[in-house]
């Protein structure tokens, strides 16, 4: 995966994407987000696979699962550019939009 920053072409010309990753990477969502019932108060950064999980803090199961990119996740909650440096193995978690993440090893 490319350390360096990327642009992102969506915006204007040089707003720089915050992620290492690629705007276009695929993540995880839960559909609470995404119907608009819930925030995301949960990121998880995996250790394994380096996948990011967007959730709301509630149960999920497998069929609240959904793909989207990181930028869609971005554009949809622009607070979660504060983890663009989240490490590998690493969550993130909040009580609400408004408060601060709080940073723990997996």
């Amino acid at each position: 995966m490319a350390i360096s920053k990327h642009i992102n072409s969506s915006n204007k010309g040089n707003d720089i994407f915050p992620f290492s990753d690629a705007p276009n990477t695929a993540v995880f969502i839960c559909s609470h987000i995404l119907d608009g019932r819930e925030k995301i108060l949960f990121v998880s950064h995996d250790a394994d696979d380096g996948a990011w999980q967007f959730l709301c803090g509630k149960e999920h199961n497998e069929s609240d699962a959904r793909i989207v990119s990181l930028k869609y996740v971005l554009d949809l909650d622009p607070t979660i550019s504060n983890l663009n440096d989240l490490p590998l193995g690493y969550c993130a978690q909040r009580k609400s939009k408004s408060d601060k993440w709080v940073i723990a090893k997996n």
